[in-house]
């Protein structure tokens, strides 16, 4: 074996093992898989993971303001020259010049009854029901999006298998129609028709490639894996069987799950908990503090392990009861007005989100009727392609039905798929305003 033998086997080798990783690095995946990774690795997932998080964070601080607070502190004071005081021609003399006086002392604090603290608690908890809501939403989204990134994948490749196929078959019957014409067969017109016919489909056999990779770029982006290829082994045609011709029969009117509506309600109860919390600041407040000081004063020197130390005690109740502050009412007012405007607000929005379940279920109707007379027009037209075939091999028909007729089978194929991918994109949007999970 010569040494350009060996080298051709060696690059045969090398390739054929960059081809089998690459093959092995190629994700394969369905619907259910391409949003299982999406969840699991999309970084806006995360992001309201981690909302959660501060929100229970939040929480937590504000049931801690029921605790016990303690702090220590020191002072020392240097009285360069201590006040007078004069009464009645007498002179008294506050202190003594030049000494130092130091004081230590330990202070705690404990609320006995706290009003506001207790509603605070009380909103904290529904604000984080709120950001669990918000991250059902975000979920929602995310898995709207990758699943119609995924039927337009499948749209992307069933369109460019049956341009494909149309290509192929154009190509064989060029060279058989070229073949013949060289035989002095058939005439030059049918020569140049098979090849202005094979021609004009290869620019939408590149566009409808382009429209995989454009595609699988955007579906990757949403499962947040860019350096991998994936792979589809899948197509529109296997979900023919969700189509439902009864969409008016459904149960569309149930908008309880519906997150936007859900996020309105914990924002009205959020608003109503804060209402009651601007009235509990009318209601008086009752703390006890307990403070113990170790102190000596009037000293000469610096020496504070040699001075003479004296401690006292107290135990105080502070009781605080507003009487009137102007702002406190403006601000009662203010979310009261807040409330009013969110009832508005979500009246609105479910006349919206009716609007479009009605909308959405009349697409489906109508993709439904259009899947079912597709595939008809499908089955019609490869018949057709079969006769004009026949008749144009005897002899008895012309390369322009020849033309025709496949033509009419592709467009027919294309159709077909897109009203599957319309329904399933129509209820793939009816389900995230229903608040449906996967």
């Amino acid at each position: 074996m010569n040494r350009r033998t060996i080298m051709a086997v060696a690059l045969s080798m090398m390739i054929c093992t960059l081809t089998a990783q690459e093959a092995a690095d190629t994700l394969e995946l369905n619907l259910q898989q391409a949003i299982q990774i999406a969840l699991s690795d999309n970084p806006t997932i995360k992001v309201a993971e981690k909302e959660i998080a501060l929100k229970k964070v939040a929480n937590t601080e504000s049931w801690q303001n029921l605790l016990p607070q303690a702090s220590i502190s020191s002072r020392l004071d240097h009285t360069l020259k201590a006040a007078e005081m004069k009464l009645n021609g007498m002179k008294f003399k506050m202190g003594e010049d030049g000494t130092n006086t130091v004081n230590a002392g330990l202070n705690i604090s404990l609320p006995l009854f706290a009003p506001t603290v207790y509603k605070a608690m009380n909103i904290s908890k529904t604000d984080i029901e709120l950001s669990m809501e918000k991250a059902r939403s975000t979920k929602q989204d995310l898995i709207n999006e990758v699943t119609k990134a995924y039927y337009q994948m499948l749209l992307a490749q069933d369109s460019y298998r049956v341009i494909e196929a149309s290509y192929r078959v154009a190509e064989n019957k060029y060279d058989i129609i070229s073949a013949k014409y060289d035989q002095g067969k058939v005439s030059e017109f049918d020569k140049i028709s098979a090849e202005v016919q094979m021609r004009s489909i290869k620019p939408n056999l590149v566009a409808a490639e382009n429209a995989i990779t454009l595609s699988a770029l955007q579906l990757k982006v949403l499962m947040g894996i860019m350096d991998r290829p994936i792979k589809l082994n899948d197509n529109l045609a296997f979900y023919e069987k969700e189509v439902d011709k009864n969409v008016m029969d459904m149960d569309l009117d149930n908008l309880r799950e519906n997150t936007t509506l859900k996020q309105l309600e914990l924002n009205k109860s959020m608003l109503e908990k804060n209402i009651k919390l601007q009235r509990m600041s009318f209601v008086p407040t009752l703390d006890m503090s307990f403070s113990y000081q170790y102190q000596s004063i009037y000293n000469k020197d610096i020496n504070i392990f040699g001075y003479d130390w004296a401690s006292s005690s107290t135990l105080l109740f502070n009781l605080y009861i507003p009487l009137y502050q102007a702002k406190k009412f403006t601000r009662l007012k203010s979310a009261k007005l807040k409330l009013q405007q969110l009832e508005w607000s979500r009246m609105d929005v479910q006349r919206k989100l009716r609007m479009q379940v009605e909308s959405y279920r009349n697409n489906m109707m109508a993709s439904s009727e259009q899947v079912e007379s597709n595939r008809k027009n499908v089955s019609q037209a490869e018949k057709a392609l079969m006769i004009a075939t026949k008749r144009y091999e005897v002899g008895k028909g012309t390369v322009l039905e020849l033309n025709s007729s496949q033509v009419a089978l592709t467009q027919a194929q294309l159709v077909y798929h897109q009203s599957l991918y319309n329904y399933l994109v129509a209820k793939a949007d009816l389900d995230k305003v229903l608040g449906r999970t996967y």
